[in-house]
């Protein structure tokens, strides 16, 4: 039996990866904000940007199960106002980098030294990026660079927990039809059309869960550290 761990798995992209991991027979402790999840059978409530909650989880997932063996990292917010970088604040600066960038980081460690403890090999850690990594947004410079920063944070950990035989992926989502874009919705469907992705639809969030599983399935353990894109195909360079 596995056990996995999926953050900001309530709903959009991460109860999409949680309930997908869920049929492949892998159980799943799922983790959000709210105080339960109706139907859920593991849930265990977590700010992610509290060490103390952060902390709680993982003690939590250990004492019923003693063990966990993959971490996905999907938990993450979007500026409250979209603000070109000239006007940005620094409240939410630091609101963003404590919540996607900060967060991740410590997550990855405190789980990581749990899979060391249990052995390590075969353990995984996803980490769930975005496209904003490395595409310029200057509305919202404050999302790219806690992206970007979730980037190397996957890099060093792969590099790091390889040793151990624990494999460590990112996975970068492109325009995915979620509550977080729901506000910009006639924006992406106007670019979608216009050709901005190769494949010409909105990503949706089971796109993003088949890459996760995938990198779960083993089958990708000598390419720790790679970067999957589920983006329709955004990141072609293209003439």
């Amino acid at each position: 039996m596995r056990i996995a761990v999926v953050t900001g798995s309530g709903r959009g992209i991460g109860n999409a990866i949680a309930s997908t991991l869920e049929r492949e027979g892998v159980t799943v402790v799922y983790s959000d904000l709210s105080e339960e999840l109706p139907g859920v059978k593991n849930y265990v409530k977590c700010d992610i940007s509290s060490a103390e909650d952060r902390k709680g989880l993982l003690e939590k997932v250990m004492a019923k199960f003693g063990r966990v063996d993959i971490l996905v990292n999907n938990a993450g917010v979007s500026p409250k106002v979209r603000m070109n970088i000239l006007d940005t604040t620094e409240e939410s600066f630091d609101r963003l980098i404590r919540i996607n960038l900060k967060s991740t980081f410590f997550m990855c460690q405190l789980f990581a030294n749990q899979m060391i403890r249990q052995g390590g090999d075969g353990c995984k850690i996803i980490n769930i990026s975005s496209v904003s990594s490395y595409a310029s947004s200057v509305e919202r410079g404050e999302y790219c660079i806690s992206k970007a920063g979730i980037s190397m944070t996957t890099q060093l950990f792969a590099h790091r927990l390889a040793e151990y035989g624990i494999s460590v992926f990112e996975v970068r989502p492109g325009i995915i039809k979620t509550d977080m874009t729901a506000p910009v919705t006639e924006k992406y469907e106007k670019l979608i059309a216009e050709g901005i992705t190769p494949i010409k639809r909105f990503g949706l969030p089971q796109d993003v869960a088949n890459c996760v599983l995938g990198l779960c399935s083993g089958l990708f353990d000598f390419s720790t550290g790679q970067i999957i894109n589920a983006d329709g195909g955004f990141h072609i360079r293209r003439f």
